[in-house]
């Protein structure tokens, strides 16, 4: 068993996104199956670009003026719903979407694939 605290995993800065991979591929714990982390979206990191990947969910740590828009391609995020802490989102494998949050708002959340290969944006082409 590998316990860690969140406190010692390093940050990864990424367009939109800070992250923190605790399980899977470059992870403080390896992992051939399975990918576990933390991500924060906030001012800091920049905006998101709407992107694609790998089925996901995500767990909301911590939210302020935060939401999530998702649709049928980049260009038609014609969904939303606002994010609290709680919440739980099932993202499906290809699933357009985008996290975003009004000024001084963030999100923070801690997101699982059952993968460890493809699983971010800049890992695959969309299909």
């Amino acid at each position: 068993m590998e316990i860690v605290a969140r406190q010692q995993i390093e940050e990864i800065r990424l367009p939109g996104r800070i992250i923190q991979k605790a399980v899977g591929k470059d992870g403080i714990s390896a992992s051939g199956k399975m990918t576990m982390g933390f991500a924060r979206y906030s001012a800091e990191s920049g905006p998101m670009e709407p992107h694609l990947h790998a089925e996901e969910i995500c767990y909301v740590i911590a939210a302020k003026r935060a939401l999530v828009r998702y649709g049928a391609s980049r260009d038609r995020l014609d969904k939303s719903a606002s994010l609290q802490a709680g919440t739980t989102l099932h993202v499906d494998e290809l699933e357009w979407h985008v996290f975003e949050y009004a000024k001084g708002g963030f999100l923070d959340i801690i997101f699982f694939y059952a993968q460890v290969d493809n699983i971010r944006p800049e890992e695959i082409s969309p299909r």
